[in-house]
């Protein structure tokens, strides 16, 4: 864990050249590891999801237990139940805009047996919060056992890109259904981070299959998210 406090305010406008678009849809469950096959899917409408590395799906995520109510379990087979309000999004340059809706809104996807259809899309801007989560980065050999490895190489590669890491938490590992099998993934609290930092961030995003969600930063409003994100799996 790192942690050291800058107070330090500062005045800065988002950009929207990577933006977040936010698509209505019909669908009324999905599997609870959909990623991959949600990723296929789109794919199938729009071959560059996986060739431009800042495109990118966010999984449709569902919160977890609640009002007793329990998260379902994928090895009984059990699916997520989705409402009205569930969206799928897309983190998307500004240049691929047009593209991407002219291939996607309309679309009937069919994610393993579950039918899914796109409807309209809104622009979002990326957030200029300091405090940033993904739900999922890609491990590299050895990283499931060793946290601290994780982390220094997470904190390394930051630096190189000039973002400096002042706080960061992980959480437990989670493994997805992925295209030539199993992979590991850890999820990962960034916080205390300048806005134009987190902006870079959320636009770069952080490791491989960026189109299965991994590596896709969001914000957070608090410490807890990525003890959340471990109780919602």
């Amino acid at each position: 864990m790192f942690w050291q406090e800058d107070d330090k305010p500062r005045t800065f406008s988002v950009p929207d050249d990577i933006v977040d678009l936010v698509f209505d849809i019909q669908c009324r469950e999905l599997p609870v590891d959909h990623a991959h096959d949600l990723a296929d899917a789109i794919k199938a409408h729009l071959p560059a999801i996986e060739d431009d590395t800042r495109l990118g799906v966010h999984s449709i995520h569902l919160a977890g237990s609640q009002n007793g109510w329990e998260r379902p379990d994928p090895k009984l087979g059990q699916k997520l139940i989705l409402s009205r309000r569930t969206k799928l999004t897309l983190r998307v340059p500004q240049e691929r805009i047009g593209e991407v809706e002219n291939a996607l809104i309309g679309a009937e996807l069919d994610i393993a047996g579950c039918a899914l259809t796109i409807g309209r899309a809104k622009q979002k801007k990326l957030s200029s919060q300091g405090t940033i989560f993904s739900r999922h980065v890609v491990l590299e050999p050895g990283e499931d056992i060793d946290e601290n490895a994780f982390m220094q190489r997470i904190v390394t590669l930051l630096a190189e890109r000039g973002i400096q890491v002042k706080k960061a938490l992980c959480g437990k590992t989670a493994e997805l259904a992925g295209p030539d099998g199993p992979v590991q993934t850890r999820s990962i609290m960034i916080a205390g981070l300048d806005a134009d930092q987190s902006v870079l961030l959320q636009q770069q995003g952080l490791g491989p299959l960026r189109h299965m969600g991994c590596g896709l930063f969001i914000p957070h409003k608090g410490i807890d998210a990525v003890k959340k994100a471990d109780d919602d799996r």
